[in-house]
């Protein structure tokens, strides 16, 4: 898998023209001489495109190197106005990495990484009706980082499993959206297939403009698929590169596939070679957050968390860092997890909010959770209050003392109203101690209807159990 990240620079990896969203940006607003590639203008590296190029290939295990040199890669497309780009070739910022990834079976499989190397990004071309395009040059020499894999995936799974690990990791160091549909995060598969027992590689075929997951799954599966049946049936795979046909669900040929030499890569003249020192390495690494998987394992084994609830409290790094905050109360950390990713998630998601700008704080959240503890409100009114504290962000006791919420947990009280309700229910009494215990369900009914459902579950049935077996 080839996977291009546009980094989340404030400038632009050789000019000092500012990022900006190219699909919401009036085009052609953030260019200048150098992103246009105008004679005699010169680049400058971009040093902290360097920095989070460093962060990336410190995550994916990569090796570092020292001495790095920007090369030409030399083609003529009208997104690319200089008609070269440049990029790394011979000498990228990283080697030899890896990725564990989970597999559906749940089985982890290590996904190798051949390189990382920096680049700038082309232009937009938007093809319009009639014939013709319209190139947007504000894209064109954003930071750009490109991902290598080995050719270690096997099916449309791995490469959907792989491609969302390496956009987690990306977010989680805050280099990349991880935005599909706005290009920012494009993902590439080249592949082939050989016999079984062959160390030889075939023909590959590359697959480009695959806006989603699932489509680079789906189009995955389907070109391993075509080669397939091509082979066996005594045919020749043609190297080039195709797109999907996300309504008929198939890939078809755009252009033949070019090789290394067709871009006649040579250094980049007017950079010099860039000296990455041990100190600037030491220091990117120790600023690393902690990342998916380390975080994973220490939900486990330190909160005793499911893999599954530590998976999804990791997801993103932002809730991850929320569900620490909440920890650190001191409430137990399964409790939070489970209201987190029971109750919590799918208001945020009713309320079309983001754990970023949620109304609810970790302290307050916790502060719901007390109250049910400490039997002041049971779960079910809990979960109206915490509906209501996501849309006022008020406290929950300020919302239980408004509402009158607070649980009935006087025993008194609570055997005074089903003394009233058994003796109101006499003939249903009767059935009950004649063997049909199912009643004991609509007295449990009855008593929350009366109290308006504040009467304490636990002391109910407690209750309600002694008085009818006192009628026996």
């Amino acid at each position: 898998l080839e996977i291009h990240a546009e980094l989340m620079t404030n400038s632009k990896m050789f000019c000092g023209c500012k990022v900006v969203d190219s699909v919401e940006a009036e085009p052609n607003t953030a260019v200048c001489p150098v992103c246009l590639g105008m004679p005699g203008m010169l680049p400058v590296i971009n040093r902290q495109a360097v920095e989070y190029s460093m962060r990336v290939a410190l995550a994916f295990n990569c090796t570092i190197q020292h001495h790095n040199i920007f090369a030409r890669k030399n083609y003529f497309y009208p997104d690319l106005p200089k008609s070269y780009q440049i990029t790394q070739y011979e000498l990228p910022i990283g080697l030899n990495g890896w990725l564990d990834i989970e597999l559906e079976s749940g089985e982890t499989k290590r996904i190798r990484i051949r390189r990382v190397h920096m680049e700038e990004d082309t232009g937009k071309l938007t093809h319009i009706e009639g014939g013709g395009s319209l190139v947007d040059y504000n894209r064109s020499s954003v930071p750009l980082l490109e991902i290598v894999s080995e050719p270690d995936i096997r099916s449309g799974e791995e490469a959907r499993a792989y491609a969302m690990k390496v956009r987690q990791i990306l977010r989680y160091l805050g280099v990349n959206s991880g935005d599909l549909e706005k290009g920012v995060f494009r993902v590439e598969p080249n592949i082939s297939i050989r016999p079984v027992g062959s160390s030889k590689f075939g023909k590959r075929t590359e697959l480009k403009n695959l806006n989603s997951f699932r489509v680079l799954a789906d189009g995955t599966a389907f070109e391993i698929d075509r080669q397939s049946k091509i082979l066996d049936a005594g045919g020749e795979v043609v190297q080039e590169t195709r797109g999907w046909h996300d309504t008929k669900r198939i890939t078809f040929s755009q252009r033949t596939k070019e090789e290394a030499e067709d871009y006649r890569y040579f250094p980049e003249p007017d950079l010099p070679p860039l000296s990455i020192s041990d100190e600037w390495i030491e220091a990117v690494k120790a600023a690393l957050p902690e990342l998916p998987d380390v975080k994973v394992k220490r939900y486990q084994s330190d909160y005793g968390l499911s893999a599954y609830d530590a998976r999804v409290l990791t997801e993103e790094r932002a809730v991850g860092e929320w569900f620490d905050t909440a920890v650190t109360t001191g409430s137990d950390p399964k409790t939070i997890a489970n209201w987190m990713i029971n109750q919590l998630f799918g208001l945020m998601n009713e309320h079309k909010q983001s754990i970023n700008n949620i109304q609810i704080t970790p302290s307050r959240f916790v502060d719901l959770l007390r109250l049910v503890k400490n039997q002041t409100i049971n779960s079910n009114t809990a979960k109206d209050v915490l509906a209501e504290m996501i849309i006022s962000g008020q406290p929950a006791n300020a919302i239980v003392e408004a509402k009158g919420l607070a649980q009935i947990s006087d025993e008194t009280a609570i055997v005074a109203i089903i003394v009233q309700i058994l003796e109101e229910n006499s003939s249903q009494v009767e059935k009950y101690l004649a063997g049909q215990e199912k009643l004991r369900g609509f007295f449990v009914g009855q008593v929350m209807k009366a109290t308006h459902g504040k009467a304490n579950p636990k002391l109910v049935n407690q209750i309600l159990k002694q008085e009818l077996s006192a009628r026996k």
